[in-house]
């Protein structure tokens, strides 16, 4: 093998190896950001899920005082129909 040969065989396996360590790098990479995304999905459903589980008896009070004023003014119409009619 020539000197000529053997520097570009040299050349070729350094630019190899450096690839190779950047590939790594990348894929890497892409592991930490696939975990973290899977990572923040999970704490943005489990909020959501929490304050619904937070939130659930206010607003089944709050349904519950819309039903009372609906019967109440059902009540007062029948009332005003009744007096007026």
């Amino acid at each position: 093998m020539d000197p000529k040969d053997r520097e570009l065989l040299e050349k070729t396996f350094d630019l190899a190896e450096e690839n190779n360590h950047l590939l790594r790098s990348m894929r890497r990479s892409m592991r930490f950001s696939q975990a973290f995304r899977v990572v923040y999905w999970l704490v943005i459903i489990g909020l959501s899920v929490g304050a619904y589980y937070v939130i659930q008896p206010y607003v089944d009070q709050l349904m519950g005082v819309y039903g009372s004023f609906s019967n109440d003014y059902s009540n007062i119409q029948g009332a005003l129909k009744a007096f007026g009619g």
